[in-house]
């Protein structure tokens, strides 16, 4: 059996995963590695640390449905799936998701995590989302939270993008990153911390990117993924299928599903290869941006400073995917601990903030946002 295994670094949190099945180890390469550190070991050097065990194995996949089955247990939604969750006594955690047919077994005192399923496509999901998940947990405990934002680095500036969903917080990021030569720090989720200088670092949340069709169109992006599709490349497995059907058959009307619109789901290595844009692995906080925008407006500059509330980090009913079914972060909630959210909160507070209105015009956009920041 040959055994292969990834180290994820980020910060100082580090987590290996480990397969026999070599399409998981890759897949946590290209996941991570373009925003955090993911580098091929020898898995005869994981001896310590967070260990990620994933098993394209249908009978240990059975062996521990099985077992939360015949135990007292809760149901929870991780990940958009309905997961049955048992906890032992030592705090050992099994569970397991009946419609994505992946199971679970964490042992939070020793680090160790099992993943178990009969498909590979699913084990490598999982396990990426299992991996950041670990790391968030590491980070958590070492005072970092999460923000829902999104972010760029522009010269020695990094840009902090607010707002609530549907804001523009991606198209703002996104806008300066193909417009204007800013470095894609993260969509939509970023880590934060307060250090001892009075700065709040600023780390990249991997995670498929979802972007919207007409997005993709003003930005100039669509050709480019129409020509990878033809070549027979494909986006994130995670797209809905009317999705890839669009994009294919070049009809960028953007598709809804019960008033949620569905968007193209994007790899983080596909902003480099197929949009040629430019990632930031880290930043220092240096200015907070609310955007609002809206078809047929101008840009415009608000005289008004918004400040931080708690639907801004991650947690609560902000935190709706990803709650901590494994214990990882050791009961830290998943926007990190109050105080680590007030440091962060009161540094943002002293830095620029900036309001204002953007159209659909996106080098008028370009232009304004980089007048803006350049003041």
């Amino acid at each position: 059996m040959n055994i292969t295994a990834t180290r994820i670094t980020a910060a100082p949190a580090t987590v290996t995963v480990i397969s026999a099945d070599q399409t998981v180890t890759d897949w946590a390469a290209r996941y991570f590695g373009p925003w955090w550190s993911a580098t091929t070991i020898d898995p005869a050097s994981v001896c310590a640390g967070t260990v990620i065990a994933a098993d394209v194995d249908a009978e240990a996949y059975e062996r521990l449905e099985d077992h939360v089955r015949r135990h007292p247990h809760t149901s929870t939604v991780y990940a958009k799936a309905n997961t049955l969750v048992t906890t032992a006594q030592d705090g050992t955690v099994t569970a397991f998701s009946p419609s994505e047919q992946l199971a679970y077994l964490s042992e939070p005192a020793t680090g160790r995590v099992k993943i178990a399923g009969p498909e590979p496509l699913q084990v490598s999901l999982a396990t990426a989302r299992i991996a950041r998940d670990a790391v968030r947990g590491q980070l958590l405990r070492d005072g970092w939270t999460v923000l829902h934002a999104s972010a760029v680095v522009m010269g020695d500036r990094t840009l902090l993008t607010f707002g609530d969903k549907g804001a523009g917080k991606t198209t703002t990021a996104l806008t300066l990153a193909a417009r204007s030569g800013a470095h894609l720090l993260a969509n939509d989720r970023v880590f934060a911390r307060a250090d001892a200088y009075g700065n709040v670092r600023i780390l990249p949340w991997p995670s498929a990117a979802a972007l919207g069709l007409g997005l993709l169109a003003s930005l100039g992006l669509y050709e480019k993924v129409a020509a990878r599709l033809a070549a027979g490349e494909s986006l994130h497995p995670t797209q809905d299928d009317r999705v890839t059907t669009a994009l294919q058959n070049g009809d960028l009307t953007p598709r809804w599903d019960s008033g949620r619109e569905l968007k193209a789901q994007v790899f983080p290595d596909q902003f480099t290869n197929w949009f040629g844009l430019t990632l930031a692995t880290e930043g220092v906080a240096t200015d907070l941006l609310f955007p609002q925008v809206a078809a047929g407006a101008e840009p415009t500059l608000h005289d008004t400073s918004p400040s931080l509330g708690d639907s801004d980090f991650m947690q609560g009913a902000t935190e709706d995917r990803y709650p901590d079914i494994l214990g990882l972060a050791h009961g830290i909630t998943v926007g990190g601990t109050s105080s680590a959210r007030d440091n962060v909160r009161g540094l943002l507070g002293l830095l620029p903030h900036h309001a204002f209105t953007l159209g659909h015009d996106h080098d008028q956009a370009a232009a304004f946002l980089t007048k803006l920041i350049n003041v």
